[in-house]
């Protein structure tokens, strides 16, 4: 796919099934928002429900609202809309806590699991690129177990689930470059060399395809504030399949995780399945909000569904990357992000040698919004300019448009001026 002309992109834009999704959306005017792989628009929705909440629920109700209100059932029915969106049945998911806090968990479980199944087993392997938090989680694991974290690189995989691994920790999108994991593939490939799997959908849930129940999977997490719009720091969610939820405690044995929290009793007993990966008192007002995002997503099942959204996806990075190709040529952008379809999650990465976070800075002063991901500084890892294309609220016209203002930065070299170069403390 390769229009070329602004006519070509608004004609998409008249044509597209999804386009009245964006009205769910409050994007700001002017501004063209690819960043929501980091942190997703606001819906519409959210102030008024959650402004009902502060001042009926919580300000008249009080604490009758955990009943009345239906505060107590929030992660398991806002667990059950997010399972609509990654291959999960009713029962199987909640909404609770961080990404981090989760992937503890449900590594604790899994490493629980080895230790009693395969006990020789006792690496996690892990892509050298995954996402920070997973590896330092994992680490820190490793060494309160005496495990060992292996890392390697991508095309290296198959050949390091030796007889030695227990886990493989993979996140299914990868961040930096948009590399997108057989997620079937990888899944039954580590199951036969006896190693359970824990999949990271940060960067997949409500952007692409994700089915855990016919990959056969063994443990996810995943975020709430990218693509599902719940808003700044909002919870996460956990999957357990239901073969493994029962085997074992999660080690942040907490009371709501308790089988019957209000009976207090000394002793903990875990609630049965998913449930039991509950720990403290559930951020009810963060839930609330994560619930207004989640059905701004599951709004999409009006107008064609997952099946819709992945094809406007795939549309959007194809044509942003066809016209990077023709209008940028010469500027030193090396494309990271893979062009095979079942390779590509729902963002298109740029690498360029020098000048990538000024770049981003002076697009984000022109109202073109995506963000800046250092390199090693060694030339495994070269900085990256990021670009997260969600089709509920992008059109074709705003990837036009943003090509042709990343046009203009680098042939102005805009970029050099002082003040898109002072480094900030979020990128």
């Amino acid at each position: 796919m390769s229009p070329c002309t602004l006519a070509d992109c608004r004609a998409l834009d008249v044509r597209d099934p999804l386009r009245p999704l964006r009205e769910l959306f409050a994007v700001p005017e002017g501004l063209i928002y690819l960043d929501g792989n980091s942190l997703g628009v606001l819906p519409r929705a959210t102030p008024a429900r959650v402004a009902r909440a502060v001042e009926h629920e919580w300000g008249r109700g009080l604490i009758g609202s955990w009943n009345d209100a239906g505060w107590v059932d929030l992660p398991a029915r806002v667990g059950d809309k997010i399972a609509r969106l990654i291959g999960a049945r009713p029962g199987e998911v909640v909404a609770t806590d961080s990404t981090s806090v989760n992937l503890f968990k449900v590594l604790s479980a899994a490493l629980s699991l080895c230790a009693q199944d395969a006990p020789e087993r006792r690496v996690i392997v892990s892509e050298r690129s995954n996402f920070p938090t997973d590896l330092y989680i994992a680490e820190a694991l490793c060494k309160e177990r005496g495990c060992t974290l292996r890392l390697v690189d991508a095309e290296t995989l198959p050949q390091a689930l030796g007889p030695d691994v227990a886990v493989l920790m993979l996140t299914h999108v990868n961040y930096r470059t948009g590399a997108m994991h057989d997620m079937a593939g990888v899944t039954a490939a580590a199951h036969a060399a006896g190693a359970l799997v824990v999949w990271d959908l940060a960067h997949s849930a409500g952007a692409v395809p994700v089915d855990l129940q016919a990959a056969g999977a063994d443990f996810a997490v995943g975020c709430g504030y990218k693509y599902l719009n719940g808003g700044p720091g909002a919870p996460a969610f956990v999957w357990v399949h239901p073969a493994h939820a029962d085997r074992f405690w999660q080690p942040l044995a907490g009371w709501w995780g308790h089988a019957t929290p209000f009976a207090f009793t000394p002793d903990y007993r875990p609630a049965p399945g998913i449930s039991r990966y509950l720990c403290g008192t559930q951020p009810i007002l963060s839930l609330i909000a994560l619930e207004c995002g989640v059905d701004a997503v599951l709004a999409a099942q009006d107008h064609g569904g997952m099946p819709a959204l992945r094809q406007k996806s795939l549309d959007l990075t194809d044509l942003f990357i066809a016209l990077v190709e023709a209008r940028c040529a010469g500027h030193g952008l090396t494309l990271v992000t893979p062009r095979e379809h079942a390779r590509r999650g729902s963002q298109v990465c740029l690498a360029r040698g020098d000048g990538a976070y000024a770049i981003v800075q002076a697009l984000i002063a022109r109202g073109v919004v995506g963000d800046f991901r250092a390199g090693d500084g060694a030339g495994g890892h070269p900085d990256i300019l990021r670009f997260g294309l969600t089709p509920l609220y992008i059109g074709y016209e705003d990837v036009w448009h943003a090509v042709e203002h990343l046009r203009e930065v680098l042939e102005t070299e805009a970029w050099r001026q002082p003040e898109f170069n002072r480094k900030q403390a979020v990128t």
